[in-house]
């Protein structure tokens, strides 16, 4: 209990948050220039669905400048908490599938699946200071489900290696979602008591 209440008071002390913004904000920023690419490829209609993890840091990122801020909006965290968990966990498994299936993993993967795992976990960390409820849930559930029809339904999902386990990632996804839009539902039922 000693450490959960350290690491509590470490959390919210605002030093950490203000180095938490500049990490998440410079991690966005970066993110957005890695999908540069397929940005300038894809028609500007389709953008909101291509970088899907520098938009899911940027939603943590504002939170955490709303809390530096006394403020809190319970729809950015909970798009913040979907978003970054979901696309934290996709890079992680899809770059080891893919390392898995070529023996090798590149540096700058490694580099890739570290800031995502990164990415998924820190939201979760955050759960006891999160205000969001079931009702916010379901806005978040569409944009995820919406996401994965853009994403494999007109072909704007990041770049991959290759085209060999599309089907597959494809069907991993949709059930990520799933298991997103369930895991929100249960924060907010299973909430911790606000000390």
């Amino acid at each position: 209990m000693i450490v959960l209440r350290y690491l509590r008071d470490l959390f919210v002390d605002r030093r950490f948050l203000w180095m938490l913004f500049w990490i998440n904000l410079l991690g966005t920023v970066y993110g957005y220039y890695w999908y540069r690419n397929q940005l300038l490829n894809t028609p500007p209609l389709l953008w909101p669905f291509v970088p899907d993890s520098p938009t899911s840091s940027l939603f943590f990122t504002i939170v955490i400048l709303l809390w530096l801020f006394r403020r809190s909006s319970p729809v950015l965290e909970m798009m913040a908490v979907m978003t970054s968990f979901k696309y934290g966990v996709w890079c992680v498994a899809v770059l080891l599938l893919y390392g898995v299936a070529d023996r090798f993993i590149a540096p700058a993967n490694i580099m890739l699946i570290l800031l995502h795992a990164g990415m998924a976990v820190e939201v979760l960390l955050y759960r006891f200071a999160y205000r969001f409820r079931p009702h916010h849930v379901w806005w978040g559930a569409a944009w995820l489900l919406l996401n994965d029809l853009f994403d494999y339904g007109f072909g704007v999902h990041p770049y991959l290696e290759d085209d060999r386990f599309v089907p597959e990632i494809a069907v991993f996804t949709v059930l990520l979602s799933l298991f997103t839009i369930a895991l929100a539902l249960w924060m907010c039922m299973k909430r911790p008591p606000v000390s």
